[in-house]
């Protein structure tokens, strides 16, 4: 048996570290060739390295959350082949290593085990922890959460004890699942702390957060926007669509309407490159539609909506949106956006102050539809109303331009025939 030492490998295109956001492997487990050893998040992409030979892990470099230069050992395996030299393991790893977009941990399904009519009680296992959180898959904590199943308390027969739809389901059945359970009383304290390490993609989200709200000074504006007619629109042709159209919602609509005035607001279209003091004025209109995914936030980008119908627009939303779910979306597809808009719909609220998308200048908040009392010719009357909330840089764009450029929005909308003349 020989010492194999796999270093990070030079994945190109300037990467000189990356960050191991998970490790698929611990230290004495056997592996097989091409069995996945460790995600490690660039910044260009999340990379899953395979092994390139069996054996058994001795030894793991680096915890979640760390970086790792290119060229410095990841771990070392006890192949069942001769010693590899530091040099050959690197040459063997840039071969190995599999560049995806970010991408979910891969996933099955499993339903639910019915819990049996005796329950018996089971002995807590102890759980193997990396960086003080319990390995799972996103649809096994989602589970969990449906069962209020903690799982702390589920032995994960997984690598590196991660725990898996089987290991839930048997915990489930045997009586662990504490749904239906009358909630804590209100004298018993907590005071537990659980620290959770920023890494991957939650720590780039970080980064580019704090960025554009430290360089960009926000101004805020909202708006009411009655979108009866609108909505008579919509469901007149969802009606009338072919099987091969999707169901229109709003966005389409107000894609289409942005990229009609966007012309008479270059302001708003442009990324501002604050270190050489240059505004860009874009003439496509790139529309970054804001994504939440099991990973955070994506913001896949629909590119020259001024070139496109209502069915095109709502067809490529769709497809870019659900490659950002699925991690299938490409670095192409998550760049290059002029302009975004974040949809906060479905968890309704009157106004947010949604912060921009660094190097743009603008971004707009789209807030759940309702039905309204409202004046109308002396009259109270019932009529569907939208929120908008919207944030500028107010390095570049003045209050009153953002403010046209929603009041024009808000006019399309409202008169939807505009947008299609």
């Amino acid at each position: 048996m020989g010492e194999f030492v796999f270093k990070l490998p030079d994945i190109g295109e300037g990467v000189v570290e990356g960050e191991v956001v998970q490790w698929h492997v611990s230290v004495g487990e056997s592996v097989s060739e091409d069995d996945p050893l460790v995600d490690v998040m660039t910044d260009k992409a999340t990379v899953t390295i395979p092994s390139p030979t069996n054996g058994v892990i001795r030894t793991l470099s680096g915890g979640v959350g760390d970086m790792i230069a290119v060229g410095t050992t990841l771990l070392e395996i006890d192949s069942e082949g001769e010693d590899v030299s530091d040099e050959e393991g690197r040459d063997i790893a840039e071969e190995e290593a599999v560049p995806t977009a970010p991408a979910p941990v891969p996933e099955t399904t499993s339903p639910a085990a019915s819990t049996p009519a005796k329950p018996k009680q089971i002995p807590v296992a102890p759980v193997q922890v990396v960086s003080g959180r319990v390995l799972a898959s996103p649809a096994v904590r989602k589970r969990a959460r449906e069962n209020d199943v903690n799982l702390s308390n589920v032995r994960g027969s997984g690598p590196a004890g991660r725990i898996r739809h089987a290991d839930l389901d048997a915990f489930i059945a045997a009586g662990g699942a504490v749904s239906g359970a009358p909630p804590m009383a209100y004298s018993v304290k907590r005071n537990e702390v659980t620290p959770v390490k920023v890494v991957g993609l939650r720590r780039k989200i970080s980064e580019q957060m704090s960025i554009s709200k430290s360089r960009i000074p926000h101004f805020s504006f909202f708006e009411e926007v009655d979108i009866t007619e609108l909505e008579s629109l919509r469901r007149v042709l969802n009606s009338t669509k072919d099987e091969a159209q999707p169901k229109l919602t709003y966005l389409p609509f107000i894609m289409l309407a942005l990229a009609k005035i966007m012309p008479e607001h270059p302001e708003c279209n442009a990324h501002f490159d604050d270190e050489g003091g240059v505004v860009n004025r874009q003439g496509a209109v790139n529309l970054g539609i804001a994504t939440q995914t099991e990973r955070g936030l994506y913001v896949p980008v629909v590119k020259h909506v001024e070139a496109m119908g209502i069915w095109n627009a709502a067809s490529e939303m769709q497809r870019l949106s659900g490659s950002a779910r699925d991690g299938s979306a490409s670095l192409d597809e998550l760049t290059g956006s002029t302009f975004t808009i974040t949809s906060l719909g479905r968890e309704g609220g009157l106004g947010a102050t949604p912060i921009i998308n660094h190097p743009e200048v603008a971004i707009l908040g789209v807030h759940k539809a309702r039905e309204m009392p409202v004046v109308r010719e002396g009259k109270v009357v019932v009529r569907r109303i939208m929120n908008l909330s919207s944030a500028f840089d107010h390095r570049v764009v003045d209050g009153a331009d953002g403010a046209s450029l929603i009041q024009d929005l808000k006019r399309m909308l409202e008169n939807p025939a505009l947008i299609f003349m």
